[in-house]
């Protein structure tokens, strides 16, 4: 069974009184949790050994993707094979940040991958600033916490200036329009950005022009000129802009190919977030304690749970019983995708229900861990629960 602390002060409060109410959107507010998890340091220790074993490990994985041209079979649109790869094989391509999803880690049980949200991941606002509010609101300092997601974020934009000098350090970041919550993971992603030195705006990406010739742009709504960016933040998915926008796939592989553009997350991302990989980790790495047994097929000895290859938010995710049983399941957009069949494992729950998915953030290394809690499924109405360390 969970710990949990109850916390007097509410995030809400918490947030309004260090000034940072901006980021307290309407999709955010109701998802915040009073309590918080108590965490003991040695479980901290854990969550951050095993996201740096599993990143490690992530890497590997996609490398045998590339030299086993598994692409396709990993899902990945053909029109971004080849940005996928020539990112890929460029140092200067950073991985910003993502995020893994992890079971277990408290309560005595193991902790088990669930998935790698490398491309698109949110809960940032949550994580950096709210839990972290919520913590120094209740009178307790930092160190109460496993949570430098700010100012790793800070030093991964440095180092991207610094592996990229021959690029103007100015940014565009974008979201689509009216997802309120991308919003604010991209306002937090734009003051970790001006702190770290780069000239940094955002738009929606209705607003973005993009040439082949000559890069990315944003038009100037006071002059009407056009403003170029050198690099490109998009919380929009590769995959997205793979199947839906196969022109402007090519523009920017082109874009990335003559160093017009640095786009983040790069598109080899795409080798990390497609659930694929999870297949390819388990045949690399079988009964690795991180990992859970991970086929094209339904298991037929034990509980497991099916999963589109580009699915998000829960969306079209079965909890299967031995040999394929429904026993639960999430309706969603992408039910035309292929499939992987995940081993079931129990989230740590409480004595309410809640089940608890640990997601700990990697920027470079592992750096902040948060929680989601819902039901056995978690979508996108699962709420956000900070940590204390005790």
């Amino acid at each position: 069974m969970i710990l949990l602390k109850e916390m007097p002060q509410h995030p809400e409060t918490a947030l309004r009184s260090v000034g940072w109410d901006w980021m307290l959107g309407e999709d955010t507010l109701p998802y915040l949790v009073q309590k918080a998890v108590i965490v003991s340091e040695a479980e901290a220790n854990a969550y951050y050994e095993a996201a740096q074993s599993l990143y490690d490990m992530f890497v590997e994985a996609g490398q045998y993707a590339i030299d086993q041209h598994l692409l396709k079979e990993m899902g990945i649109p053909e029109s971004l094979h080849e940005l996928v790869r020539r990112s890929w094989e460029d140092d200067r391509q950073v991985h910003l940040y993502g995020r893994f999803d992890l079971a277990g880690g408290l309560d005595g049980q193991p902790i088990k991958l669930i998935e790698f949200n490398a491309d698109t991941a949110t809960c940032l606002p949550e994580t950096a600033v709210v839990q972290w509010a919520h913590l120094r609101a209740n009178g307790m300092d930092d160190s109460r916490q496993f949570n430098t997601l700010y100012e790793t974020l800070v030093g991964q934009f440095r180092y991207l200036r610094e592996i990229n000098p021959d690029l103007t350090p100015s940014l565009l970041l974008t979201t689509l329009r009216d997802y309120p919550e991308d919003d604010t993971n991209v306002a937090l992603l734009n003051e970790a950005a001006r702190e770290a030195g780069f000239d940094a705006e955002f738009c929606y990406m209705d607003e973005v022009e993009f040439s082949v010739e000559e890069g990315i742009f944003k038009q100037d709504p006071v002059n009407g000129s056009f403003v170029r960016f050198d690099f490109w933040f998009k919380l929009v998915p590769w995959e997205y802009i793979g199947e839906e926008e196969s022109e402007l796939a090519d523009i920017l592989t082109q874009l990335v190919t003559d160093r017009k553009a640095v786009v983040l997350n790069p598109a080899y991302t795409l080798l990390f977030q497609s659930k694929y990989i999870l297949k390819i980790l388990w045949d690399m790495y079988p009964y690795h304690p991180l990992l859970l047994q991970t086929e094209r097929y339904v298991l037929p000895h034990k509980r497991s749970v099916s999963k589109v290859l580009f699915g998000r938010e829960g969306a079209n995710v079965t909890i299967l019983e031995k040999g394929g049983d429904v026993i639960e399941k999430v309706e969603g957009e992408y039910g035309a995708q292929r499939c992987i069949y995940q081993e079931y494992v129990d989230f740590v729950s409480d004595n309410e229900d809640f089940c608890y998915q640990a997601g700990v953030f990697y920027a470079g290394e592992p750096c902040a861990l948060g929680y989601r809690r819902g039901g056995r499924i978690l979508d996108n109405t699962a709420q956000f629960i900070g940590h204390v360390i005790e």
